[in-house]
């Protein structure tokens, strides 16, 4: 599909082989070593398998070896069914063999280890090898595309090839899906363990290339290698291909709970989600919405304009889910006067015609009713999506009858269309897998239905972003002034807010003074009313501390504010012009470990930690990403204008965000974290009215 294709090339003789040889294969049903052999061959995997232990002649019917020496020939592929004693001396086997790749189950951790440990001597042998390793602790993979089965998980239902990849950190999530989950079809599933040499960028990389993938659904605990992770990001959006992400380690005990169970280092959670919102990748809350969206995106049929289009057989039902929507914020389909005209003619005369529909008029008929409804939404041209809602039942007729106008649905249009079940309890997984293989996926319960649908628009308006050029980088001279600056001195509040206003965010004029006469000479020289600020360093929150005087009318009240301040908290005080009024918004900027610099915005002031609203953008971003940023927050009403005030200046601080977050860009080498709180959006304007610049060490 594209030019970047590592994971593809690094991956095809783990995933792709010609030849398995399994380590530790094992006549003991039961067994890792006898699953994962079993596995292969009901896969009816096309190439050689080799299985390798010196105490059989034969495994499964197949010839044994006693070792790796032993094969005809160097396999690609080596399954290490082992112990974690015996990793280290098998892994050095499998590369001397002339092998590309391997799989190891077990965990890598020894209990009385030496230094280094067991799993760091396996990474570093396979990395001077650019051996690609499956695990440690992993369940294996599963490639339906090509045949391949490498799990020691055996499923009790005959997997069938789909359209969906899934990558799952979580080995029970993966089994789970794998066994359990017979609606969604994959074509490469993948539970990666703690990703040796190939990392889940690799892997989606690979899934890019087949032909046969749709979606890719994640779970997810750590991204081990970023670059990559992000190249792998782009190349998804640039197939089209979504992604969605279940992202674990979100709250800080889950991020305790992700560094003890694989090593991984969860990071700034805001931050990974600013990287999927810049590729238009989705970020799943649990497994029932990345399941209920994978099954959606693997339909292949994409929505389109307008919004969800839902029939019912219920009238509180159909409130409910409304409700949902609207909680939600999910946009329902406006329909028009011929679709109204079309319902009012088959539908109860009691009952409204209006989008969600409520089809049940009674038992009479209620099939054809249920058909012409469900195909007067489709037609509407402001329905991008058709959701039928019900408590669907297998065997039951009425549910039946909802699933034939569904298929009839998809055959006489190509907009989406879906079943979602609202109790999620029902006895209905025969009607779910019988219309999901029919091309109608069927969800269970309201609130993942709601969820799924919600992601398919979503992406949708992902997509419809238009593209948009990247602010121009700030003068090489003036991001080497500041990079000067930032080393030698420790940046005070009036640097911070000199800085900002050179490279383009306005600041509000500051004088630092030492005296009273200073004070009072500068309160003069900028004109009153004036603010004095403690400028002692080290106390971050001057408001909570007293240190904060404002609205000084006259030099009387300046020489009182700053004995007061000089007592208290010391001699050196910022002298500034009171700003006007406006709207509140504080700025930040942190240079994130993994995805560099970015930009947080929210409500400012003394809201800041209350509210704690805010949106992150990775750095740097145009001003149409800052105005989308802008009009998602809660103060988007107030600065639109509400209640009859005017509107403030928002299109020029999207122009002023833009090159705040072009500065922070350029000077991500230099800048650990940078505060502006508040900045005032005015009538005309935005005025950064304190600042703060930690430097990077």
């Amino acid at each position: 599909m594209t030019s970047m294709n590592r994971g593809a090339s690094l991956l095809a003789p783990m995933l792709t082989p010609r030849s398995i040889a399994f380590v530790g294969a094992s006549q003991r049903p039961g067994t890792p070593g006898n699953a994962v052999v079993r596995e292969c061959l009901r896969g009816e995997f096309p190439g050689t398998i080799y299985p390798i232990n010196p105490r059989y002649g034969e495994v499964e019917g197949l010839a044994c070896y006693p070792s790796l020496d032993a094969l005809p020939e160097a396999p690609d592929l080596v399954v290490l069914a082992l112990g974690n004693a015996h990793l280290g001396a098998a892994l050095a086997d499998a590369i001397r063999s002339g092998a590309k790749a391997g799989v190891i189950f077990e965990s890598a951790f020894l209990q009385e280890d030496s230094d280094p440990p067991l799993f760091r001597r396996l990474k570093t042998m396979a990395e001077a090898a650019n051996f690609p390793v499956c695990g440690p602790n992993c369940t294996g993979f599963v490639n339906l595309d090509g045949h391949t089965r490498v799990a020691y998980a055996p499923h009790d239902h005959n997997v069938e090839l789909g359209h969906a990849t899934f990558l799952s950190h979580s080995g029970s999530s993966f089994g789970g899906f794998i066994r359990n989950e017979r609606r969604l079809r994959f074509n490469l599933a993948v539970a990666p363990g703690k990703e040796i040499v190939a990392s889940v960028a690799d892997y989606m990389d690979f899934a890019l290339e087949l032909e046969s993938t749709r979606v890719i659904g994640m779970m997810i605990e750590e991204v081990r290698d970023p670059a990559r992770f992000v190249a792998a990001l782009e190349k998804a959006a640039e197939c089209d291909v979504p992604v969605a992400i279940l992202k674990v380690g979100r709250s800080p005990l889950g991020a305790r709970l992700a560094q003890s169970h694989s090593g991984a280092l969860a990071g700034d959670d805001a931050v990974f989600g600013a990287l999927l919102d810049r590729y238009g990748a989705l970020r799943m809350r649990d497994l029932d919405e990345l399941l209920g969206t994978l099954l959606l995106f693997s339909e292949g049929r994409r929505a389109s304009a307008g919004g969800l289009g839902v029939v019912c057989d219920s009238g509180g039902e159909r409130e409910l889910f409304a409700d949902l929507c609207h909680g939600a914020g999910v946009p329902l389909a406006e329909i028009g006067e011929a679709t109204k005209t079309r319902l009012r003619a088959v539908i109860d005369p009691a009952l409204e015609a209006a989008n969600p529909v409520d089809a049940w008029g009674g038992p009479a008929d209620y099939a054809s009713v249920f058909n012409e409804c469900v195909d007067a939404v489709m037609a509407d041209p402001n329905t991008a999506a058709g959701l039928v809602l019900s408590n669907v039942l297998s065997g039951f007729s009425a549910s039946e009858a909802f699933g034939d106008a569904a298929r009839n649905a998809i055959a006489n249009h190509t907009k989406p269309m879906v079943i979602g079940s609202l109790y999620a309890a029902s006895n209905h997984d025969d009607f779910g897998l019988r219309l999901t293989k029919d091309g109608v996926p069927v969800i269970y319960g309201a609130e993942t239905t709601m969820r799924a649908m919600a992601n398919m628009l979503r992406h949708r308006d992902l997509r419809a972003r238009p593209a948009e050029p990247l602010p121009e980088t700030a003068a090489a001279d003036l991001v080497a002034k500041w990079r000067t600056a930032l080393a030698s001195v420790d940046p005070d509040e009036a640097t911070a807010l000199t800085m900002l206003a050179e490279f383009g965010l306005p600041a509000v004029e500051t004088r630092i003074v030492e005296d009273v006469d200073g004070a009072i000479a500068a309160a003069d020289a900028l004109g009153y009313p004036v603010v004095l600020k403690t400028a002692v360093a080290g106390i971050a929150h001057k408001s909570d501390m007293g240190g904060v005087k404002l609205n000084l009318e006259d030099q009387a009240a300046v020489w009182e504010a700053y004995r007061d301040l000089k007592a208290r908290l010391g001699t050196r005080v910022l002298v500034a012009p009171m700003a006007g009024s406006g709207c509140e918004l504080i700025l930040g900027g942190l240079v994130d470990p993994k995805f560099g610099p970015a930009v947080v915005i929210g409500a400012g002031g003394i809201h800041a930690e209350i509210l704690r609203e805010s949106r992150c953008l990775l750095a740097p971003f145009g001003p149409a990403t800052a105005r989308r940023a802008l009009d998602s927050l809660a103060v988007a009403p107030i600065l639109a204008g509400a209640r009859g005030r005017p509107p403030l200046a928002v299109e020029a601080t999207a122009q002023a965000l833009s090159r705040f977050s072009a500065m922070l860009a350029g000077m991500a080498d230099s800048i650990a974290e940078i505060d502006v709180n508040p900045l005032l959006v005015t009538e005309t304007g935005c005025l950064a009215l304190d600042g703060l610049v930690l430097p990077r060490a």
